[in-house]
Formats: structure tokens, sequence, C-alpha cells
């Protein structure tokens, strides 16, 4: 009966050995895989280097956890600046309000080689920037509801959107790069008509909110809003609203672009009112130009203010070369809408009352 119980001991404790190396060697196998092949599209975790400030119950262990030498390779800043660029028509010609369909298909390809991603500008607005670890946001925005943008054409097997028009091109770039997105806001007039073909407003504006974009208030007739009155303000916008609505009832129009960029004197007459029974709440208000965005976090963020940048050879090309200068000045994603990843040194720059229950990670950044 010993010896059994002796056997039996040993037996279990070559088990528990056996065990316990496996584990270290699957620990060890996970540990050393290498990042190599996609640096900025994990979510990888932390903690040694970094301190933390937490406004909820978050699972450290579980979130929180990065090595020093993937913190240097991602270099995540969360309250760097956000490119809103701004396009008008796209078309056969290159113009100051006009981008030529086949230089707008070469601005989404370097873009993308140069790691920017799409948001809407409710996820922005929303401070739910939800991107792969490594990446920038970007948004792309056009106004005036031109036909370039959306444009049907008849052929003998039916109706089919212009392979040229913006929403065709975003569409076939993202069938080549799915990771890229489609997102885009319209902003859009109602008068004369938006994107120009009458007979097709509705199945135009339906499709754009089917298919993930947006649509944002431009106003209805395109006037200059520093130039009309607080009561011509407000139905400029809501009678936009209305004619929106006829196509998709059920659409919240939360965006307006000003024409012009025109700016009343009275701001909160533009963000929120209405126009008889026609309510309207603008929760961001974008410019005409002529500059980067910051993020929402960021302490002199403005919704009702927020800067744009325009779709043109000259600008685009200026922005994305100072970015590439000066790449501690851009976005860059931590991978987890949930937090807010900054460096030490920059933290100063955060509005810790608009992390409304996401954590803020910092970390020292070696260069």
């Amino acid at each position: 009966m010993k010896k059994t119980k002796k056997g039996l001991l040993l037996v279990s404790t070559l088990v528990f050995f056996l065990f316990i190396g496996y584990q270290y060697a699957a620990d060890n196998t996970f540990n050393n895989q290498s990042d190599e092949n996609n640096p900025k599209g994990t979510r990888i975790k932390d903690t040694n280097d970094m301190e933390h400030v937490s406004n909820n119950n978050v699972s450290l262990n579980d979130k929180m956890e990065r090595t020093r030498n993937e913190w240097d390779c991602v270099k995540p800043n969360e309250v760097g600046k956000i490119m809103i660029i701004m396009y008008h028509n796209i078309g056969n010609e290159e113009s100051t309000w006009s981008r030529h369909y086949s230089n707008f298909k070469k601005d989404l390809e370097t873009l993308y080689k140069k790691n920017y991603r799409l948001i809407s500008m409710k996820d922005f607005i929303d401070n739910n920037i939800d991107i792969p670890a490594g990446y920038t946001p970007v948004i792309i925005t056009f106004d005036d509801g031109l036909e370039g943008q959306f444009s049907f054409i008849r052929k003998a097997d039916g109706i089919n959107i212009h392979p040229n028009c913006a929403v065709r091109i975003l569409e076939s770039f993202n069938e080549q790069h799915p990771d890229f997105g489609k997102k885009a806001v319209f902003y859009i007039n109602s008068y004369p008509v938006a994107f120009g073909q009458p007979e097709f407003v509705k199945e135009k504006l339906n499709y754009l909110v089917k298919n993930g974009m947006e649509i944002g208030n431009h106003t209805y007739s395109h006037k200059n809003l520093a130039k009309i009155t607080p009561e011509e303000i407000k139905e400029e916008i809501g009678k936009n609203i209305a004619m929106i609505k006829k196509s998709v009832p059920e659409y919240e129009v939360c965006s307006l672009a000003l024409p012009y960029g025109g700016i009343p004197k009275n701001l909160a007459v533009v963000a929120k009112g209405n126009w008889g029974e026609i309510k309207y709440k603008n929760k961001s208000i974008l410019l005409v130009g002529a500059e980067p965005a910051l993020p929402p976090n960021h302490v002199a963020f403005d919704p009702l203010k927020i800067p744009r940048i325009r779709g043109s050879e000259r600008y685009l090309q200026k922005w994305l070369e100072y970015f590439d200068a000066n790449p501690r000045e851009r976005y860059v994603s931590d991978g987890d809408p949930d937090i807010i990843t900054v460096p030490q040194d920059l933290v100063f720059q955060i509005n810790k009352h608009s992390l409304k229950g996401k954590v803020l990670r910092t970390y020292n950044r070696s260069n």
C-alpha cells in the first residue's frame, strides 16, 4: 500500500512539473512573438513604464499592458491633430473648388499609404475614435451636394452610380482596401436640388445612410449666415432639415458646415434652435479651412468652430508634408476606443472632463 501511495505521489509530481513547464513555454512563445509584420494593427498590453490616471474601474490587467519597445513602435498620441478634408466638386477639371476625379483617387491612395484611416464625423464628435493602433484618423467632407459627388447614370441594364463620382470612388477604393473604410460626410443644400438630379434625391440620401455615410446640413440655399438675421438663420437650417427628412425621415442631422465659412455673431442660434415645428441641434459646426482640427479630448477643442483643410493639391500636400516632418503633432491611435493614451509630456493638453468614463493612460516616450 505504501509503495502504491509513493508511486501515485511520484506520478502526480511529474505531471505537475510537466504542466508548469508547458505553461512556461507557451507564455514564453506568446511574449516573444514578433510584431514586425503588423506592429500597428494589434492591441498590445502594458505596464511597467507608465503612469495611469483612471476615472472608472476598468481592469488594468486586461487593457493597460505594453512593453517599452512596443510603445516606441506605436507611439500613440491621442491628443494630436486630425485632418478634416473639405472637398467640393469631384469632376473632369482641377480648380479652386473642384478636384479632378483622378486626383481624388490619388488622394485616397496617399492617405492609405501614410497610415490614415477614415472615421465618421459622428464618431469624432462623440469621442469614439476606433481604428487600429499606430494609425491616424482622417475625416472626408463634401460641401454643397454637387452632382460630381454622387451621380446616377442610365444604362441599358438600368441605373448605375457613375464610376467617377465621389461615392463610387470611395466604394471602389474600399473594395480594394477594406481596412481604409468608406465613411464620408456630405453637407448638402436642398436648393436648387441636392446632388443635381431631382428625380433621384430620395434614393441617393437613403443610399448614403444605408451604406454608412453621413448627411450634414449646409443650409437650405447656401446663404452666408454672418449676413442674415437670427430668424433667417433658423429658417435656412430648419428648412433644409425638413427637406432631408422628406427622404430619410428617421435620420438625425447633427452637424453643420458654414456656407462661405461665415460665422454669425450669435453662434448659439446655429448650434440649437427651431424653425416652426422643426427642431435642430448641431453637435459640431465646421469652418472653411484652414488647419487640422484638435481632438475632442483637447483642452482647446471647440465643437462649434472646427477647422478643416481644403482638399486641393496645394493644401493637402502642405499638411501631409507637415505631419511627415512633425509626427509628434499627429494623432496616433492606441487601438482601444475606451482608453485615451498620450505621452506624459502632453498630459496637460487633456481636458479630463471630456473623458466621460474612458481611461486616461500616459507613458514616457523615449524620443
